[in-house]
Formats: structure tokens, sequence, C-alpha cells
């Protein structure tokens, strides 16, 4: 009996390489684009490239589907959105003033046979109202002890609170959080309690919201405390 023929595996072979090749052909023409994170009010520019446009043209869609771009031509009544390129190869859109409603997953697609899309996240940051400190009525006696609270709404995340005396960190409690009403944005507050000394008199303690739209700072407000001393203890 002779050697077993390898036509067949010649077929196998020739059956699977050829899709395998004609894939990797169509990735010219898939479109790519990347995700985004911007800060509310700010700017964010969404880019679309392809490498083989099969003289086709580029197109972007918000998250509701609706067209913003189709190449060079607007097709959504939106002033804030702006053409920035629109080449064969790639479709560039600018949306300015961004609002918590423009976050979600834009569309870009090419319409090749078959159609081909890529997906960019828009995700948009809240930036946190300056917080509000409570809880001070008048001067406090010295070794009285006091707590006070702070509170600050619209972060998206979370905001995260901390204090501090002059330079001095406080320990406050752990910073809670509940959802505002837009079912978007947060309110975050904590609270601090601690004991005044004679050396408080004229003291600042500060609130601060630590948050990532602020790029490093921090937005923070002070109350300013008197101490009064114990009538025998001054002088």
């Amino acid at each position: 009996m002779g050697a077993p023929s390898a036509l067949p595996l010649l077929l196998l072979f020739a059956c699977c390489w050829a899709p395998c090749w004609a894939n990797l052909s169509q990735d010219d023409s898939q479109p790519w684009t990347s995700d985004e994170t911007v800060v509310a009010g700010s700017t964010v520019v969404l880019k679309c490239q392809v490498k083989n446009h099969e003289n086709s043209s580029l197109q972007w869609s918000n998250p509701a589907q609706q067209t913003l771009y189709f190449g060079e031509k607007r097709a959504l009544r939106d002033n804030r959105i702006q053409l920035v390129k629109s080449t064969p190869h790639e479709l560039s859109i600018s949306i300015s003033n961004v609002a918590l409603a423009d976050e979600g997953e834009y569309t870009c697609s090419i319409f090749t046979m078959p159609v081909r899309t890529a997906k960019a996240l828009i995700t948009v940051l809240g930036i946190p109202q300056k917080p509000i400190i409570t809880g001070y009525k008048s001067a406090l006696q010295e070794k009285e002890t006091t707590t006070l609270k702070c509170q600050s709404s619209g972060s998206k995340p979370a905001a995260h609170l901390t204090w501090r005396k002059g330079e001095k960190e406080l320990q406050g409690e752990q910073t809670r959080i509940q959802e505002d009403p837009n079912g978007k944005t947060f309110t975050v507050s904590s609270s601090v309690t601690f004991q005044v000394t004679r050396e408080d008199d004229g003291a600042d303690i500060v609130c601060s919201a630590n948050h990532e739209s602020l790029d490093g700072a921090d937005r923070s407000t002070s109350q300013r405390i008197e101490v009064l001393c114990m009538s025998w203890a001054c002088g």
C-alpha cells in the first residue's frame, strides 16, 4: 500500500488560509477611534481613522444614533459640534461646553460592504461645588469639643472630603455619598470633631473637596474659629 497522498492536506490548508488572508486585508477598512474623558464645560475631540476607505465616507453618530457628521457635512443642528478634520482617511469633530448629558458611546461608521463601525466612550467628569461648612455658631470655650460638618454637591464620580486645621490634617469621619436628584452627580458630606485649645484661637478649619476633574488641585472653604480662654487662665 503506497504512502498517503498529501493532496487532501494541501486542500484543507488552502481552504483555511484563504479566509484568514481575506480577513487580514479587510482590517484595512476597519475604522478605529479611542475613548475620551472630559471635564464638564470643556471641549472634547473625537477622531476616527481608517486606512482603506474603499471610496466611502466616515460618519459620526451620538448615543441616540443621531448622525452628527457624514464626511464634511453637518447633520445635527448643534453649534457646539464642529468639524475639525475631514479627509478620506479621517473624520474628527469637536464638542464644546460638554454637559453630563453628552456622556455615552459614540459610533464611527464607514459604509463599505459590510458596514464597519468603531465605538468611542465619552466619560464626563462633574466638578464638585465649593464645600460648605456648618456647625460653628459662636466663640468656643477653651477645652470645649465641637463638631463641624462639610458638604459638596455636583461631583462625578463622587469627590473625597478632607479636613485640616491650618496646615495640620484633622481626622474626619469617612466621606458619605448620596446621589443627586439628576441621577448623574453626587453630594458628599463629612464631619469632624475635635477639642479646641487656646492656641486654636483664630485658626482656620479647612474642608477640601478632592477630585480628578480639578487636575490635582482641590476646592476648599474655611471657617475661622474663636476660642475664649478660661477666666482664671487669662492674663
